[in-house]
């Protein structure tokens, strides 16, 4: 089998084998329950994704626990298809000119942005590799008003100064701009919990549900946005109206809320 896939790698484009291995997926996985609009897939199952460690579960974490999310054939979580299925209807990001600045870009949402030309896409993380631009969201290398729009799905949670960080973003946004600030949040939680003496990996898994994060957001979270600068819209996309998602063929969380905040 390794010898077969170095004889394509070594014959064919890779822009081919990607296609090739979508239409693979496609076949295999095919099915009627779920639709994925980011690789147009009708499919059978989703995958599992998360981690089940017993605090995700006691704080009702959205966006957090062991679930069955993943298109087989994209690998677009429940995050991601709402994200993309929210802006395709309340934005203009895919037809007008705009500058995007997309923080650890996941990647079936990247090649979407990648294939229209419209966009001034710009990816950045600090740790990731496949980046155009290494970037400390604490401190943002870029002018004030640089970006149009910026997408920062599960990044706050992880970092020490996330009000430092929500600043930075705001800061560099055009005035008119908006931000799309996804973060794993709790439904029972009023304040969010943090805790600076949680340091090792084991305690903060025991505590927040993942070896690297350092807080558990609460029904503050909007609050904390408002006091960056914005103007923050919770869009729930079980009470739109506009969206066509019988029997919830979109694999989509009932009570993921997109944060969409504008300056």
């Amino acid at each position: 089998m390794d010898g077969f896939k170095r004889f394509l790698k070594n014959f064919f484009p890779h822009s081919f084998l990607v296609w090739l291995k979508s239409i693979v997926l496609k076949v295999r996985f095919w099915g009627r329950k779920y639709h994925c609009p980011l690789c147009n897939s009708n499919v059978g199952l989703l995958k599992p994704l998360g981690f089940d460690f017993p605090v995700l579960q006691e704080m009702q974490i959205v966006g957090g626990g062991k679930r069955n999310t993943l298109c087989p054939v994209c690998n677009s979580s429940d995050r991601i298809r709402l994200n993309y299925i929210f802006l395709k209807q309340n934005s203009d990001i895919f037809s007008q000119p705009a500058k995007l600045l997309h923080l650890a870009p996941e990647p079936a949402l990247k090649s979407i942005f990648l294939k229209h030309k419209n966009i001034d896409y710009i990816t950045a993380d600090l740790y990731q590799e496949n980046v155009m631009v290494k970037m400390d969201i604490t401190k943002i290398q870029f002018p004030d008003h640089t970006f149009d729009a910026i997408i920062c799905n599960h990044i706050l949670e992880h970092i020490p100064n996330d009000r430092q960080a929500m600043k930075e973003l705001y800061r560099v946004l055009k005035p008119g701009g908006w931000a799309i600030l996804q973060v794993p949040l709790s439904k029972i939680l009023r304040n969010t919990l943090e805790d600076p003496t949680v340091v090792s990996e084991d305690d903060r898994e025991r505590v927040f549900g993942q070896k690297d994060h350092v807080r558990i957001y609460g029904l503050d979270y909007p609050e904390r946005l408002r006091n960056a600068g914005f103007r923050v819209t919770e869009y729930k996309w079980t009470e739109d109206n506009n969206l066509k998602n019988p029997g919830n063929r979109l694999g989509l969380n009932k009570d993921e809320v997109v944060f969409y905040c504008q300056k």
